[in-house]
């Protein structure tokens, strides 16, 4: 059964401002005082209600004085996501658990031009309030697919003619400089601590690595995301 959608609830100011321009903010709920400047013009037609504290039925700690309940976006099929774009350029992620995370991989996947965000039905964060704030309206923007099976959508992807390319600690080659990039492609960032799993390091096209200092172990899927989209980007752009 395909996944109902994500996001229908959306805290704090930037992430409620980005539902707000997309359409889907069905209510409201604002502090008493609060100003709304920062979410742009309210619609008519969206149930506006005034509360003194927001916090009591908030997801995050720290909403802004804002929670909308908005319409859920649909995920896209992983077909569409290859087809929708003229040189894909993806990131899968194999379980990343942390919401805040998931919200910076895909904010940093579209600053940095990628085509689509691939996660993980199970054992996976959830597109929650969390991962909204911390996208800071990306996934307002940014074409996601929820998959059943890491492994098998790497691939799938092979099959639908993109390459696929792990991010590993011990791979030989260097994240920098890799020709695939200039090719339709996929990022494969593992989760926090255990990176990838097997199979999927064995199915992957390409294994490369982040050069980093003597001494320094991982950086966080986030940040290892960043690295490897905008790389992709530099060497398209070359």
């Amino acid at each position: 059964m395909a996944p109902a959608g994500i996001g229908s609830r959306v805290e704090g100011v930037h992430a409620v401002a980005a539902a707000l321009a997309a359409g889907r903010v069905r209510r409201l709920t604002v502090e008493r005082g609060r100003s709304r400047d920062a979410l742009g013009d309210v619609p008519a037609g969206i149930e506006v209600v005034e509360v003194d504290d927001v916090r009591p039925l908030a997801e995050t700690t720290a909403p802004q004085g804002v929670v909308a309940d908005c319409e859920p976006i649909k995920p896209h099929p992983l077909r569409a996501l290859v087809a929708n774009a003229h040189r894909p350029s993806l990131v899968v992620l194999d379980h990343v658990e942390d919401p805040h995370n998931l919200g910076a991989v895909a904010r940093s996947a579209l600053a940095a031009s990628a085509t689509g965000l691939v996660v993980a039905a199970r054992r996976s964060a959830p597109f929650g309030a969390a991962a909204f704030k911390a996208a800071a309206g990306a996934l307002e923007q940014l074409p996601v697919s929820i998959v059943n099976s890491v492994a098998d959508t790497v691939a799938r992807l092979e099959e639908l003619r993109v390459w696929t390319v792990g991010l590993d600690t011990d791979a030989e080659e260097s994240l920098f400089g890799c020709q695939l990039f200039t090719e339709p492609v996929a990022v494969v960032i593992g989760g926090e601590g255990r990176g990838m799993s097997h199979l999927v390091r064995e199915r992957v096209s390409k294994l490369v690595h982040i050069p980093m200092a003597e001494g320094v172990e991982s950086l966080n899927a986030s940040i290892s995301a960043a690295l490897a989209m905008y790389e992709v980007k530099r060497v398209r752009e070359a």
